[in-house]
Parts: structure tokens; sequence; C-alpha cells
């Protein structure tokens, strides 16, 4: 039996710009906030992903979205779908865990130290049907516009070790795209470009539960 996943991320408060396929599970890898960090804006965007038919829906914050990092109690934020913050959950069969950390410093979730995040990553397990992360693995869908990789080298190091068979991510505007295993399917799923309009549509991928 196949599952099929639509992937969305980076929509900066611009989601009711975006049409959304049918699938199974909906997965949003962080940003979905833009300049306004307030709650309010945390409150419209469950609100609109309650309007949505998908039966299980998982966000994952971002760099953006400060109101998740200064919350006490964070995953009761959202009415209309989980929160995952460096946790696993089992969806459809499926094991899937998310983390929003990137090696930004002075955005949410941010560890700019690299043994922080290999502490963080030691934690990730091997065996996931689908990793999500905000930030990508280095050298893959993170080529920003300067020429530089924007990636996290420890995230790749856990992707190597753990294989996961999706990885989901954003952060990175200008690389929307979808890279290929095997074993790792990459997925950059940021919907606004360089021009932090949106630009792209949400990416689906289908996954063998068999």
């Amino acid at each position: 039996m196949r599952t099929k996943i639509v992937c969305l991320s980076d929509t900066h408060g611009l989601h009711r710009q975006v049409s959304i396929p049918e699938s199974d599970i909906l997965i949003h890898a962080g940003d979905l906030t833009g300049l306004d960090k307030s709650l309010n804006s945390i409150r419209e965007f469950d609100e609109w992903l309650g309007e949505l038919p998908h039966s299980h829906k998982i966000v994952v914050p971002g760099n953006h979205d400060f109101a998740f990092e200064e919350h006490p109690f964070p995953q009761s934020l959202f009415r209309n779908a989980t929160v995952l913050i460096n946790q696993e959950i089992r969806i459809l069969g499926l094991k899937i865990w998310g983390s929003p950390v990137t090696p930004l410093y002075g955005g949410a979730f941010g560890l700019s130290s690299a043994a922080d995040r290999r502490k963080l990553y030691a934690n990730v397990p091997a065996g996931l049907d689908v990793l999500v992360t905000h930030g990508p693995p280095y050298g893959i869908l993170d080529y920003a516009p300067n020429g530089i990789h924007l990636g996290c080298r420890e995230l790749l190091k856990t992707v190597e070790r753990t294989n996961p068979r999706v990885h989901i991510f954003g952060h990175i505007h200008g690389a929307h795209s979808v890279c290929t295993g095997p074993p790792t399917t990459f997925v950059n799923a940021a919907l606004v470009g360089v021009n932090d309009l949106v630009t792209h549509a949400p990416i689906v991928v289908e996954i063998n539960r068999d």
C-alpha cells in the first residue's frame, strides 16, 4: 500500500495563496510565519490547516517561527496538526522524526555550535521512513543564489548514518526541488522564491508502506 505525502515549507504567512494537493499526510517543514512573530499568525495558520481535508498533518517549526520557541508548551499551539520538535511520531505505519534546528545564529531554534547539533542529532533513530528538518543537509538542495552551500554538515552525517527513506526540508528558497536516492529521496519544499513570493508548488512524494 502506498502513502501519499504532500510536502511544503517556507510559506511565510502566504499559505492561503497555495493550492494544496490531496494526500494522506501533509507535512510543513517550517517558516509558516513571516515577519509577524505573534501568536495570532500561528493561530491563523492552525485555522487554515483545519480547513484542509488531509487526515494527518505534521508541522515542524522553522527559524522564523519564534512564537513556538518562546512558548512553554509549543505543541499546544496547534489543534489541527501535530507539532514535532526533536521528536518522533508514527502515522499510518510510518516512522517520522522532526526537528526545527538549523545552524543559523539568531533565528528561532538556531544551534550555531556544531557540537550541540551533533549531540542533538545523535537522538535521530535509524530505520526512519521520513526525516523532517527545517534546514537541509550540507551539499543537498542547499545552494543559495550567492553560490554558497548553506546546509548542515552534522545533519548530512546523520542522514548518512540513518538512511531515511525520505528527507523533507526547506529553508533555502532558491533550491526547491527533489533529489531521488537511493537510499534517500531529498525534498526541498520551500514555496517562496528568492523574492519572498510564493513561486513554487507543494511537492508530493509516495512511500510504499509494505
